[in-house]
């Protein structure tokens, strides 16, 4: 996923669609060379290279966040359930009969700040909610490439595809949970670092948890189903085809 901030929106939009090229350009890379190769699965081709440049990004982001823990005195903190209220002295209005346009009194939600000066516990605490929100979105292009790698070597339908789709339902269900409370933990404990109790911006905790890491664990589970059923069919089908070998080599030899 791309985060892109500028004041223009052609510029934002031009940063998105440089990435998306280059994206692109990878895919076109090696669809190309497949097609020179003759090989009959580019699709699978280019899927796997793409999970796999993105599994090994991941790895290197991880690595980073890990260093910024201890290498700097700030720490980044991203949560969608903070609620904070609004500034006593911004400028709002309750009133029905206004007909301009005016921000209605209230408060809003904070996804995204920075505490400089942070403890280490803080840094820690917001380190650990990046890596948990890294892993919940790598986790669906590891099993991709899981995939992907197993059907090129002609197993598709193998033990080590159903284990790596139940492991990944694992991995997404308690990387997903986790995303969602320690976010909003350390959101929490960053203005609390900040703020004194008597401040208005001195919040309470407020934890909440998305039913999407739920629906993903559920959906890499069935997935897991099919490719075991899959692999129980492939296992009938030799086996009647070696039944059937050894009945015609017994023929033969009656004839």
């Amino acid at each position: 996923m791309f985060g892109i901030s500028s004041e223009d929106l052609g510029t934002s939009l031009a940063q998105i669609g440089i990435g998306l090229a280059v994206i692109a350009v990878i895919v076109g890379i090696v669809v190309w060379r497949g097609r020179r190769r003759g090989s009959r699965t580019l699709a699978i081709d280019a899927a796997l290279t793409v999970s796999g440049w993105w599994v090994i990004l991941s790895a290197v982001g991880a690595i980073i966040i890990i260093l910024k823990v201890f290498a700097t005195d700030w720490a980044e903190i991203a949560s969608g359930s903070l609620r904070a209220p609004w500034p006593t002295d911004l400028p709002c209005s309750d009133a029905d009969e206004v007909t301009t346009a005016v921000l209605q009194c209230g408060g809003g939600s904070i996804t995204n700040f920075t505490v400089t000066n942070a403890t280490l516990g803080l840094r820690a605490l917001a380190g650990a909610a990046q890596l948990a929100s890294l892993a919940f979105s790598t986790t669906p292009a590891a099993m991709l490439m899981v995939i992907c790698f197993q059907t090129l070597r002609g197993r598709a339908f193998s033990q080590t595809v159903t284990r790596a789709l139940t492991v990944g339902a694992i991995a997404v269900l308690v990387f997903g949970v986790a995303t969602d409370l320690l976010g909003a933990i350390a959101a929490t404990a960053g203005l609390r670092e900040v703020f004194p109790p008597d401040s208005e911006w001195y919040p309470n905790f407020s934890l909440n948890v998305s039913p999407l890491p739920f629906a993903g664990a559920l959906g890499l589970l069935a997935l897991a189903a099919v490719f075991r059923q899959g692999m129980r069919l492939d296992q009938d089908r030799a086996r009647l085809q070696k039944e059937k070998a050894a009945l015609e080599k017994d023929t033969e030899g009656l004839v």
